[in-house]
Formats: structure tokens, C-alpha cells, sequence
């Protein structure tokens, strides 16, 4: 494992020190694009998404050539998306405390402490959404996708609860409250289900950049 350490170890750290661009990549894409179409016609350079999604796809095929025994993408199932993602641990950059800790459930510590570094759950969460375009993307079935496994998803649940619980930082979904006018907007059609993406995008957001 040598190998796929020192391997990972200049790719991996990026989903979570550039946890930042890498959930607001859309827009910071999109705008790079937009500026390298006009200066070079047709020759726009791939959005930094798409970048971050390209470096998370090889490093991830790296780890399946270096894991004990080696595995082959058609044999990778949800729980190895899992041990991916406790492998990622190592490069964390997020205090997360532990329960016998004295600033467990302390947003912010005022002094240092010997609890682990890890993987914050907004930096996963980002990371197996563009692993999981990546495999479809690249020949894989959309219903045999490891990244969207059932497994996977109480995986994640459980990494955001118990950092909630650890770090004194809720993560809830919250239910804005929309002005008048623009309920009005929304009328009697289909227009809940738009209501209903903004506000998950909106929860997102937020918890990935407080635990940078």
C-alpha cells in the first residue's frame, strides 16, 4: 500500500483542501469556459469540475490496481467505495473529536487537542458525486454503479451525523421561506419540485464550506 499512498497522496488531499471549488465548481466552470470560448474559439479548457472529476476518476483506478488482492472496476461493489472512502481518512484536514474529547460538540476548540484528522463529510459527499458521474461517463451502468449504492448513501449518513455530533455543527436541511411573490410565481403546477432542488443545493452549500 506504499505505492497507492504515496500514488494517492498528491491527488487525494484536493477534495478536501479544495472542498471550496470543488462544490462550487458549477459556476466557477462555467465562467472559465465562458471566458476561454471567447479568447479561443471552440478550444475552451475543461472547467475546473471536470478537472477535479478527472483527477478523483484516476486516482480512484489507481487504488483498485494497488488494492490487496488488485480489483477490476467490474468487480467493485459499494462496500469497496466504502473502504476508498475510510482510505481517503489519512489525508483529512478536519478535527473531528471523539467522544471522551473536552471539545466534543465544541464548534470551535479554543486550544488544540490529539483527536485524528479526516475526511469532512461535505468533501466526500462532493467526491462521490462526481465519482459516480465518472463511472457512467465512462462505460459503467447507471444500475450496477457502486458510488450510488444503498450501502454508500448510509455510509455518508452516517459520517454527517456523527460529524455533526462531533464537531457541534448541525447539518439540516432547511426550509426556506419563500416571499409571496414569488409563491405566486411558482402557481398551482409543477412548480414544487424546483422548490424542492434549490433547497436541497442550498444545504449543500453551506456544509461543505464550513468544514474547510
Amino acid at each position: 500500500m506504499d505505492s497507492g499512498s504515496s500514488g494517492a497522496a498528491g491527488v487525494v488531499p484536493e477534495p478536501s483542501g479544495g472542498e471550496g471549488p470543488s462544490t462550487t465548481a458549477g459556476a466557477g466552470g462555467s465562467a472559465e469556459g465562458a471566458g476561454g470560448g471567447s479568447t479561443a474559439a471552440g478550444s475552451a479548457p475543461p472547467s475546473r469540475y471536470e478537472s477535479q472529476k478527472r483527477r478523483d476518476w484516476n486516482t480512484f483506478l489507481q487504488y483498485l490496481r494497488n488494492h490487496k488482492p488488485p480489483l477490476t472496476l467490474a468487480r467493485c461493489s459499494g462496500a469497496h467505495v466504502i473502504e476508498f472512502l475510510k482510505y481517503l481518512d489519512q489525508f483529512g484536514k478536519t478535527k473531528v473529536h471523539v467522544p471522551g474529547c473536552p471539545y466534543f460538540g465544541h464548534p470551535n476548540p479554543p486550544a488544540s487537542c490529539a483527536c485524528t484528522l479526516k475526511q469532512a463529510w461535505g468533501s466526500l459527499d462532493a467526491l462521490i458525486g462526481r465519482l459516480r458521474a465518472a463511472y457512467e461517463e465512462n462505460g459503467g451502468r447507471p444500475e450496477s454503479n457502486p458510488f450510488g449504492a444503498r450501502a454508500v448513501r448510509i455510509y455518508l449518513r452516517e459520517v454527517r451525523e456523527s460529524q455533526a455530533k462531533a464537531r457541534g455543527i448541525p447539518y439540516e436541511k432547511k426550509k426556506r421561506k419563500r416571499p409571496a411573490s414569488t409563491a405566486a410565481q411558482v402557481g398551482d403546477g409543477g412548480g414544487g419540485g424546483d422548490g424542492t432542488t434549490s433547497g436541497v443545493s442550498a444545504t449543500i452549500a453551506p456544509a461543505t464550506t464550513s468544514t474547510v
